[in-house]
């Protein structure tokens, strides 16, 4: 089965994440979109529509089963995509939820859609749901291994779920506030203590004596330590080290230098306001906890303070003992209260060290991505 993922129109709404992204790979719960449908319909190969410099990397296919990106669906959700005959389309509450070929059938789905991200900030707002949805999606039917004895285990033992490889000793991990899952050959150092909801996906790390509260997201080949609380980083990142990180997104390959803080919260308490990549603005939320959203290959020096809601682009570099500005385009070098403009052969000669390191090719549909960012630095 084939089926195309479409960004619906909402490329700039997720950004920056979604500069180097389609909105169907974006990062909730234990999946991204397009692995979450994979997993969902029976030998399920995801494309994606969306704008035309990311389709070299994320391709299109050639099927007539369109698919709303915004929706994170369920088992009900998708057989009901499934079932959808050549002609027909998939509503919910009105909202567009996939159709089959040139669509003259309406068709209302009367099931529960458990997840529908509007904005950036439903990526953490709601990661709760997800984990708890991916969950039961990824662990039923099978068993965990075994918490090692030299751990201490707080809350209901089946919402603890140990991949194959996984490493955990002398940790306290509490489940009465959600499902904690741990991805194979992932670790947390001793000392740590997490509480659900909590997701470490493969090959990923906790590092000693972290303090992680849910819901949290660590993607795979992460390192992550300090203090974290409801966080979504995705693959390849590192916070190895202390500072707080609240209500946050962090895309690949970013790195936060030792003692970077991000505020979550502003002082007076009201809904905060961030940077829209539509409006090309700051404009107004619905939320009162935003940290810090951070687009891929971006990273931050020593002890390094963000503002509450603060939004860095692709690819920025920060260097300051000051607040930053609310919003840094991408490629931006920050030193001190000086930006300059990171020059595009020494962002790809930076990234591709970064991604040596991990042994991950930077291909030229990386570099043409690169390329197409640094002429309009969104």
């Amino acid at each position: 089965m084939k089926i195309n993922l479409d960004d619906n129109g909402l490329h700039l709404r997720f950004a920056p994440l979604t500069l180097s992204r389609p909105v169907g790979n974006l990062r909730m719960g234990i999946y991204t979109n397009d692995e979450r449908w994979e997993r969902l319909l029976p030998e399920c190969e995801v494309g994606f529509i969306t704008e035309s410099y990311l389709q070299e990397k994320f391709p299109v296919l050639e099927t007539s089963l369109r698919i709303n990106a915004q929706v994170i669906p369920n088992e009900e959700l998708a057989a009901a995509v499934y079932a959808l005959e050549e002609g027909c389309s998939l509503y919910w509450n009105g909202l567009f939820v996939a159709e089959n070929g040139v669509a003259s059938t309406k068709i209302e789905f009367k099931g529960d859609v458990p997840i529908v991200i509007e904005h950036r900030w439903d990526l953490f707002e709601k990661n709760n749901a997800a984990i708890s949805l991916d969950f039961h999606l990824i662990t039923e039917e099978r068993k965990s291994q075994k918490l090692s004895k030299t751990n201490t285990l707080i809350g209901p033992s089946n919402l603890l779920f140990i991949e194959k490889g996984a490493i955990i000793e002398g940790c306290t991990l509490n489940t009465n506030h959600g499902p904690i899952y741990i991805g194979e050959n992932a670790e947390i150092m001793e000392g740590s203590m997490i509480r659900g909801s909590f997701v470490l996906c493969e090959e990923a790390v906790v590092k000693m004596g972290a303090k992680i509260y849910g819901a949290t997201t660590i993607g795979p080949h992460c390192r992550v330590g300090g203090e974290v609380s409801n966080v979504i980083f995705y693959a390849y990142s590192n916070k190895g080290h202390d500072g707080f990180l609240g209500n946050s997104i962090l895309g690949e390959w970013c790195n936060l230098g030792a003692d970077t803080n991000s505020s979550n919260l502003k002082n007076n308490y009201s809904l905060v306001s961030s940077y829209n990549y539509e409006t090309k603005g700051i404009e107004a939320s619905e939320v009162q906890f935003m940290g810090l959203c951070m687009g891929d290959h971006s990273k931050s020096a020593i002890n390094t303070m963000f503002n509450t809601a603060t939004v860095v682009g692709f690819a920025v570099n920060v260097f300051s003992d000051a607040f930053p500005p609310k919003h840094l385009p991408s490629f931006t070098w920050l030193a001190e209260k000086e930006q300059t403009v990171f020059q595009l052969e020494k962002a790809i000669q930076a990234a591709k060290a970064m991604m040596d390191r991990r042994h991950v090719e930077c291909t030229e549909a990386d570099i043409k991505i690169f390329e197409t960012l640094h002429q309009n630095r969104p």
